[in-house]
């Protein structure tokens, strides 16, 4: 530790910046009708998800030597949806979230987060009000939809929804990647993934490109639905109906038209337990408080969550979210 470690890593410029982009984001859902809510950041439910580790804390439970564990949320989803099923119309949230092993250039364990939920929105008025906060927040122009099937066909040369996974290692070797030693040839997600990452990602949302808006990316394979709905009636396969924006190549924001059967995300859940398993890593709680109020009835709605850290990060030009936040991790 030096003697300046108390010192923030921001300097004063771009806290400001922070501060009136909090201020845009307010008044752009306060001016569409949407309540500001807040929720518990320690639970007793945490997203299950085959990539993010939570925190937790181990809570005694009064004079018995019983404890519970709660968990630090990856995201306020489980609980903004309950919140949608006692009757909420169109809520947000801006909040912290904890996610394990996430340090580097564009992350912190610790971080911001924009999320919010409008019912009766389909995967066309998601994307449209995302690309509305988009303008309004960095004023880089109209955000341009590309399907996951055109971002590979153009930049990848493959059809990402039919190609199999000898395919997809195939093409990791002409683009010259590294097909990575720990990854599974059968595991055609993570092939995909890797593609997306290297040959994808950095092309979306591109000043130079020649539109200079924003990218959202939408239609994702099936099998990396999470909690959005599959829309089945297509040419090619099955896709889900989740987006994310994309500016200068950076991923900002992920969202889904909203998985409403309760059915079915339990048996995600038991499969993406299965596949953390696979991976090495603990299984996470597949019961919750979320699967009731599905049960009991989970309207129709289309819910984003946006990292406001990167958002600030492309508003100031900066190369690393340290320069955004106040104290990362490092200086906590």
């Amino acid at each position: 530790m030096s003697d300046n470690d108390f010192r923030p890593t921001a300097d004063w410029k771009n806290l400001r910046l922070r501060a009136r982009l909090l201020r845009c984001v307010r008044e752009f859902f306060d001016s569409r009708g949407f309540l500001e809510v807040e929720t518990p950041l320690l639970s007793a439910d945490t997203v299950v998800d085959r990539h993010l580790d939570p925190f937790w804390v181990e809570d005694s439970a009064g004079q018995t030597a019983s404890s519970q564990r709660l968990w630090l949320q990856t995201s306020p989803e489980f609980a903004m949806k309950r919140l949608l099923a006692a009757g909420g119309e169109a809520i947000y949230q801006i909040t912290r979230a904890f996610r394990r092993e996430e340090r580097g250039a564009m992350h912190n364990p610790e971080f911001t987060m924009l999320e919010w939920y409008r019912t009766d929105d389909g995967l066309e008025e998601g994307m449209r009000l995302l690309g509305e906060l988009a303008e309004a927040t960095l004023g880089r122009g109209r955000a341009v939809p590309i399907s996951y099937r055109e971002a590979f066909l153009h930049h990848v040369g493959i059809d990402p929804h039919t190609a199999d996974s000898d395919t997809l290692r195939q093409a990791v070797v002409e683009n010259g990647i590294d097909p990575l030693a720990s990854l599974d040839p059968a595991d055609r997600d993570g092939w995909l993934d890797l593609l997306l990452v290297e040959c994808v990602e950095p092309y979306l949302g591109q000043s130079q490109s020649g539109n200079g808006g924003p990218a959202i990316m939408y239609d994702y394979p099936a099998t990396q639905a999470a909690l959005a709905r599959i829309r089945t009636n297509e040419p090619h396969a099955p896709v889900a109906e989740r987006f994310e924006l994309y500016v200068d190549g950076i991923e900002l924001a992920n969202g889904y038209h909203e998985l409403t059967d309760a059915d079915e995300l339990r048996r995600r859940n038991a499969d993406v337990n299965r596949q953390r398993e696979a991976d090495g890593k603990a299984k996470l709680p597949e019961t919750s408080r979320l699967l009731s109020a599905m049960d009991a009835g989970l309207p129709a709605s289309t819910g984003v969550a946006l990292g406001f850290d990167r958002l600030v990060m492309i508003a100031a030009g900066a190369s690393c979210i340290a320069e955004v936040m106040s104290f990362p991790v490092d200086r906590a």
